[in-house]
């Protein structure tokens, strides 16, 4: 499982954030993670008590935005989710699209004070 290596490099990162910024306390590390992305959020979340445990984030809350695997139709230009529509634009059926989203795993936001 992949995930706990990833946990632990976001730790390694708000860590540092934290240093540089002399921050006292995180509350919450909000992650994007996109439909498409290699983590599976669920198995991030699962991993996350774990990582944190006896660490000064242990009390730091997870949250995870899902981003949606949005292409764009090649023919009529609809932007539409191919997971959702299996690939298939829902306005002219075409099958040829431009991935615009969902491969993304983003530290969104650090709430500190």
């Amino acid at each position: 499982m992949h995930e706990l290596g990833i946990v632990y490099e976001v730790i390694k990162i708000v860590d540092n954030f934290v240093k540089e910024n002399n921050i006292a306390k995180v509350d919450k590390i909000v992650l994007e993670i996109g439909q498409l992305s290699q983590a599976i959020p669920r198995f991030i979340e699962s991993c996350y008590p774990a990582a944190v445990s006896d660490t000064a984030y242990e009390d730091t809350k997870l949250e995870i935005i899902s981003l949606p695997a949005n292409g764009k139709c090649k023919s009529c230009k609809e932007i539409y989710n191919i997971i959702d529509y299996r690939k298939i634009c829902p306005k002219c059926n075409g099958e040829d699209f431009t991935l615009i989203s969902g491969q993304e795993f983003n530290i969104k936001e650090i709430v500190a004070y």
